[in-house]
């Protein structure tokens, strides 16, 4: 008999089946997705459930990426992705989902059960500049998980000419590592 993925969606099992298993306390709901109770939820378990929902060309970023990366405690209720410019096509994703073209280098993503996700610091200086909400216990938070230097964000914000909101952003960066 074949073994279930680690996580499931309706793709594998109708959703009032999967309900029924979370309601027994077999599973767990993992944003859109379940898994089973003994399966360890990490960073992978978060990245593979993003892998299955989205075109292999997404990458996770903000507040997608936090989540990854263990900053949130719970997904996103809009998902934030981008695609390199390089990787352009028409997309049909639901309103549920944030996507932006942008410039991005292979060293500002890994790989996480087969997900690109930014990297701490891309992520960092991502949210600092495009989303003042954003609380700096959060930016905070990335900057322990990622072992990040004020160092490096700041020569991360310089590495592109013309690269908006870069003041705000190490004022915000600043702030978090005060905290």
């Amino acid at each position: 008999m074949p073994r279930l993925s680690p996580v499931l969606t309706i793709a594998d099992l109708p959703l009032a089946e999967l309900c029924a298993a979370r309601l027994d306390g077999e599973l767990l709901r993992v944003d859109d997705s379940f898994t089973s109770i003994d399966q360890p939820h990490d960073r992978a378990l978060k990245a593979q459930t993003i892998a299955l929902a989205w075109p292999e060309r997404m990458i996770a970023e903000r507040w997608s990426a936090a989540w990854v990366w263990g900053a949130l405690a719970q997904p996103p209720a809009r998902h934030t992705l981008c695609s390199s410019l390089g990787a352009r096509a028409r997309s049909s994703l639901p309103q549920r989902v944030a996507v932006r073209e942008v410039v991005i280098d292979d060293d500002e993503t890994v790989t996480m059960a087969g997900q690109r996700v930014t990297t701490p610091l891309r992520t960092i200086t991502d949210l600092a500049r495009f989303d003042e909400s954003v609380p700096l216990d959060l930016l905070a938070s990335l900057v322990e998980l990622g072992g990040v230097t004020l160092d490096e964000c700041r020569a991360a914000l310089e590495r592109r000419r013309n690269l908006p909101n870069k003041r705000v952003a190490l004022t915000r960066i600043r702030a978090a590592f005060e905290l």
